[in-house]
């Protein structure tokens, strides 16, 4: 029997760093002393047709964290440029990671295999390449939240700690996590191709974007220009569901924008308890660039520049028109705010049980940000108060014994959706704005009861509350895994009240968002 078919990791490719060598270096990891397995995806893995179990060995450890090389596989850093809090780096990269390689799952799909904290590299920049087990950890708690909450994102495969002290404010146990990415190919890796590498390397890498990511442009007229398209749509539904959720990125920098259009580096990342626009968690981020509200206008930024990087493409595609291709260009990119608020307004409809927006009344979601602002209203549990509201005060026909009593039942419900005076627990600008969102129910026609669990189909309980994600990792870091756990099985199951303790439900006391920020891990 071949020994390395059954490998934890057997079978990695490298379709990468044989078709673009020159945005890579092979590279390996540092070995450390004693990995230990704090974390391991069995979902994920089972999807991947891997073994949790041949994961969890000394091998599958040893793999995981670097210490070594699965049978066949090329690990490589990955060069990317990138446009940091909007200044331009000619030269980022994998300074603290590795793209073990690629590996092909039951269904044929190819997922990057990709280690993170695994010490320098030659892009390290004069960081120590290592990383720390809370912003590891957090990475895992929040890139599975998101994958049970249907918003595309890389995953998170293995948590491993290292045996070793790394120096950060103090000293804190080291640890690698293993990240599983449709691709890793980022806005950066074209701003590093087109900007230092020349037109050539450009054109390979946006043939080899095209057939990884969206093989099905690859036959079609001007490719590249549909390129730039289909990234800008993926990218603008990705951020429409990041708002929608009340998610903060924190670093949406360029080399942070994937071209396959998955959330990617959950570093100083966090959703918002009371909902405002200004939020901002990010340390670093003292200017506000990436705040909640501005999200929208920072990916037509990002997207600006992986146009730019495609102009020689789109103007070989038009017969060196350059005129015609930054035209085209152009064009694309105007559209970008447009289809973030098609994203967004078609999400917020659905939050709020209607299949659209009210024509006759267009300001009406907006209009619930301004008041949910002025109540400083929690953002996720003021969806659920609503439908909950609209379940107690309007008894729904289940109990009716005919279908004319059905019809009658519903019919009155119906109307007495915009005549309710019960209030659910909401604040006076909120308890303003409810006459008119019941309105907009009874417009459409649709039965209380429906309407409600319509809402808490895509409305959750439980996503990672900083407070409760704060204390788990300060657990962790001293030793005790079990509050992680315990929260990460609560984000898992997003939507789902029953077995879960209510405390995963409630924001942060007062004055704890005023004070909490993030870092990077670095």
């Amino acid at each position: 029997m071949d020994e390395t078919a059954t490998a934890p990791l057997s079978g990695l490719e490298s379709t990468f760093a044989d078709a673009l060598p020159e945005l890579c270096l092979v590279w390996e990891a540092a070995q450390v002393p004693d990995p230990q397995a704090v974390a391991v995806n069995d979902e994920l893995a089972a999807q991947l047709g891997l073994d949790a179990n041949q994961l969890r060995s000394t091998d599958g450890v040893a793999m995981l964290v670097g210490n070594l090389v699965p049978p066949g596989a090329t690990p490589v850093a990955m060069g990317y440029a990138g446009h940091q809090f909007g200044n331009y780096s000619p030269r980022l990269g994998d300074g603290r990671a590795l793209l073990l390689g690629e590996l092909i799952d039951p269904q044929g799909a190819r997922w990057d295999v990709h280690l993170k904290g695994s010490g320098r590299t030659p892009f390290s920049r004069g960081g120590d390449g290592k990383a720390t087990i809370g912003p590891m950890l957090r990475e895992y708690l929040v890139s599975e939240a998101m994958h049970a909450l249907g918003v595309p994102t890389t995953r998170s495969l293995a948590v491993i700690t290292t045996g070793e002290r790394i120096m950060r404010e103090g000293p804190e146990p080291g640890a690698v996590l293993a990240r599983v990415a449709a691709g890793h190919l980022r806005v950066g890796t074209f701003e590093y191709a087109a900007r230092l590498q020349g037109d050539d390397l450009l054109r390979r890498l946006a043939d080899y974007a095209i057939a990884r990511h969206y093989p099905h442009l690859v036959d079609t007229d001007r490719p590249y220009l549909k390129l730039l398209t289909t990234v800008i749509e993926a990218q603008a539904a990705l951020v429409a569901q990041w708002m929608l959720v009340g998610f903060i990125h924190g670093v949406m920098n360029t080399d942070n924008t994937t071209i396959s259009g998955e959330g990617i580096d959950y570093g100083p990342c966090a959703f918002m308890d009371a909902y405002d626009p200004a939020t901002v968690f990010s340390s670093i981020d003292r200017q506000g660039r990436y705040a909640y509200g501005n999200q929208s206008a920072i990916i037509g930024w990002n997207l600006a520049r992986f146009a730019e990087t495609l102009v020689p493409l789109l103007v070989d595609e038009v017969g060196g028109d350059t005129d015609a291709a930054v035209a085209d260009a152009t064009t694309e990119l105007q559209l970008i705010a447009d289809r973030v608020s098609l994203h967004w307004t078609a999400g917020m409809a659905a939050k709020l049980g209607l299949t659209q927006r009210p024509a006759d009344d267009p300001a009406l979601f907006d209009d619930l940000l301004t008041a949910m602002n002025a109540d400083a209203a929690d953002w996720t549990g003021t969806f659920r108060r609503l439908s909950e509201g609209l379940v107690a005060e309007l008894p729904t026909s289940d109990s009716a014994t005919s279908d004319s009593a059905t019809s009658d039942s519903a019919t009155s419900d119906v109307q007495r959706l915009d005549q309710c005076d019960v209030l659910p627990a909401v604040g006076d600008a909120i308890a303003a704005w409810l006459p008119r969102w019941r309105t907009a129910l009874a417009a459409e026609g649709c039965k209380p009861a429906d309407v409600a669990s319509r809402m808490d189909a895509v409305n959750p309980l439980h996503i990672p509350r900083n407070h409760l994600v704060a204390e788990a990792l300060d657990a962790a870091t001293d030793g005790d895994i079990a509050p992680y756990n315990e929260l990460l099985a609560a984000v898992r199951r997003p939507f789902d009240a029953d077995g879960v303790d209510p405390t995963y439900e409630r924001p942060a006391g007062a004055g704890f968002a005023a004070r909490f920020r993030t870092f990077c891990g670095t």
